[in-house]
């Protein structure tokens, strides 16, 4: 019995290091990204870069009538935010500061657009979780983050670890 407890532990140990965790860290910056940039496909002109398409500002004034700002406000606002952030978090750059404006959007998305209970159960938790797991963990070894951490003072606390205050 010991032998199966000792391999056990082995496993979970070279599971729980660096490198797993920063491999498991990079596929959620990368879903987590591709969930907000196919939105933000759908609202910008096909073969366009930041061209938003007018239909955007119609669904907006209708179906997203709960947002508290004018769709003058937050059609570009949502638009360039899902252009942006989804950038960054692929590559590992501002990650924790992009997960958290992607929460941000799915927690404004969750009370005013579509606040039902299923809504959050399915799509918003997933967001939530994935966001919440980049800022508490940073974004990994793999990112440019963590590269420019190399060359600077700037040393973010090491995964799992907290600076003292």
């Amino acid at each position: 019995m010991n032998a199966i407890a000792s391999l056990y532990q082995r496993g979970t140990d070279i599971l729980s290091g660096t490198f797993f965790e920063s491999v498991a860290l990079l596929f959620t910056r990368v879903a987590l990204a591709g969930i907000f940039w196919r939105s933000y496909q759908t609202k910008v002109e096909d073969g366009t870069w930041l061209t938003i398409s007018d239909v955007q500002y119609f669904i907006f004034e209708n179906e997203f009538a709960g947002l508290p700002l004018s769709p003058d406000i937050a059609v570009p606002l949502a638009t360039y935010a899902e252009f942006a952030f989804p950038i960054l978090l692929v590559a590992g750059l501002a990650s924790r500061v992009s997960a958290a404006a992607l929460m941000g959007m799915a927690l404004v998305i969750q009370l005013f657009v579509f606040p039902t209970m299923d809504h959050f159960l399915g799509w918003a938790i997933t967001v939530i979780a994935m966001a919440a797991f980049i800022i508490s963990r940073g974004p990994g070894v793999f990112s440019l983050d963590a590269l420019l951490s190399r060359f600077t003072n700037v040393n973010p606390a090491p995964m799992g670890e907290l600076k003292a205050a």
